[in-house]
């Protein structure tokens, strides 16, 4: 194979693993940064946010939970726009502008999902972004059945309002799977997730209502 060749498939395969890098950062966080958060935040890693970055948030000395619960009830329009705070489901991700980044653990014993019911719209999400990520239906009431797949345990039957960013939250046991049911509108979909791999989705914008 000649040199031009071999240039010509090298360009070529950095061009691919480029455009395939592009696709897992936009499925990652829905509207993503310049630089996908990489987790740690240590010593030898990216530099921490700093503590009056997440003072000006009112997010310091807060829990991974406490800021989900926190940020999941705020307006999208108040939600922190030089910040991406991105759920994995064994930590939370902290980013700033500056590629700052600090991360905290999620609970032990808890899983947490977020889902986007939509009947027109969605978009591509594996981790959900707090403050990027937006579904079509917003402050509406939804009913959902969550049920344990393996026992038919009912772990949620009851309705919700999906928050400002059209998603709802789901604080689910860790290491099961479940079953998902969501009817809005005469409409409903129903999906299949799991809970026990450090791979499973945290954002769900799948669920088509029908």
């Amino acid at each position: 194979m000649s040199h031009r060749t071999t240039s010509h498939w090298a360009s070529r395969s950095i061009r691919t693993l480029a455009v395939a890098a592009a696709a897992m950062l936009a499925l990652s966080a829905c509207t993503a940064p310049a630089q996908t958060p990489t987790g740690g935040g240590g010593a030898d890693d990216v530099p921490l946010v700093s503590d009056a970055t997440l003072k000006d948030h009112g997010l310091a000395g807060l829990d991974a939970r406490e800021i989900i619960d926190l940020l999941d009830a705020m307006p999208t329009a108040e939600r922190p726009d030089d910040l991406m705070v991105s759920i994995r489901p064994n930590e939370l991700v902290i980013t700033d502008a500056a590629q700052q980044e600090t991360t905290l653990p999620m609970p032990d014993d808890q899983f947490y999902v977020s889902i986007a019911p939509y009947k027109d719209n969605t978009h591509d999400c594996y981790f959900h972004s707090l403050t990027t990520c937006a579904g079509e239906i917003q402050n509406a009431d939804v009913h959902m059945l969550v049920t344990d797949a393996d026992s038919g345990d009912v772990l949620i039957d009851e309705t919700r309002t999906t928050f400002d960013n059209g998603f709802v939250g789901l604080w689910l046991p860790r290491n099961i799977d479940v079953t998902v049911a969501i009817q809005y509108d005469g409409r409903s979909a129903k999906t299949d997730l799991s809970t026990s791999s450090d791979d499973d989705a945290t954002c769900v914008t799948t669920m088509q209502l029908t």
